[in-house]
């Protein structure tokens, strides 16, 4: 390693030895550029991940400009794809980083997806999360699930309600975890939280993105010593603490039974 370079990651140099080379050859994937992605990139940035696949089609609205990290009122009036905001940031820390932007989504884009090494899903609604956890389980790429909510219980103050989800092929999905069930499937077509589509702040998902990036890197680097297979973190804003789920302590020890290993590469189909 240069020099240079060392000094630059020399504060994280207790990830280990061989942490930054790691980190700088690690290919992430970003599904969703907003309030939670936009974290992402810029957090991977500075600690020095190199070569991304950004996923979005959205360009960015006034209404983004209270979450969305790197956007600007003039690229609200160029109405300025939410990749290429990311891709200014990342490009801002890291100029010699390898930037694939895909303003279309990713389901049309599978070889992209599958070059991945890990994927953040930044996604709305809970369909678009089985989707994407059903096509990272097809190429055994780790999917880390970022997500927000906020709830207004009757009568009482706002809720802002959070998780963090590694969904590891083989391991426990998402629906063995019972994040994602027939129930809140049904509920799609319904209003996302009570307290507007979409609800969300800027420290609530810099919090979450915070606590994903974090996971990423002990996935790469396996700083820890203490590599985690099971994830799913719970956010509470109003006490601003991460919590695990109390499921985690009760998943079976069995391989997935959604998601098998031999159900890898992609789908093949037959006239019927």
């Amino acid at each position: 390693m240069k020099p240079e370079k060392q000094n630059v990651f020399s504060r994280q140099s207790f990830l280990g030895k061989n942490s930054q080379q790691q980190i700088e050859k690690c290919v992430v994937g970003i599904v969703g550029l907003g309030g939670g992605g936009s974290h992402i990139a810029q957090q991977l940035a500075h600690l020095g991940f190199l070569n991304y696949y950004l996923f979005d089609t959205d360009r960015i609205e006034d209404t983004n400009l209270n979450r969305l990290v790197g956007g600007t009122q003039e690229d609200v009036e160029q109405v300025t794809l939410k990749i290429d905001i990311a891709c200014r940031v990342i490009k801002g820390v890291r100029p010699n980083a390898n930037v694939e932007r895909i303003p279309d989504v990713w389901q049309n884009r599978a070889e992209s997806l599958k070059r991945c090494d890990i994927v953040f899903g930044c996604v709305d609604g809970f369909d678009q999360r089985r989707q994407l956890e059903a096509a990272a389980r097809r190429y055994l790429i780790p999917l880390i699930d970022v997500g927000m909510d906020v709830v207004v219980p009757g009568g009482g103050a706002p809720e802002i309600s959070g998780q963090v989800i590694l969904s590891m092929p083989g391991e426990p999905c998402m629906t063995c975890m019972g994040f994602l069930h027939e129930t809140v499937l049904a509920r799609e077509a319904a209003k996302y939280g009570d307290a507007g589509i979409n609800p969300q702040v800027v420290w609530s998902n810099g919090v979450l993105a915070a606590t994903a990036v974090g996971v990423a890197v002990d996935l790469v680097t396996d700083w820890s010593r203490s590599l985690r297979k099971r994830v799913y973190l719970c956010y509470r804003g109003s006490t601003g603490t991460m919590t695990s789920h109390v499921r985690l302590d009760y998943l079976s020890s069995e391989p997935c039974p959604h998601f098998p290993l031999t159900g890898t590469g992609d789908p093949k189909y037959q006239p019927i």
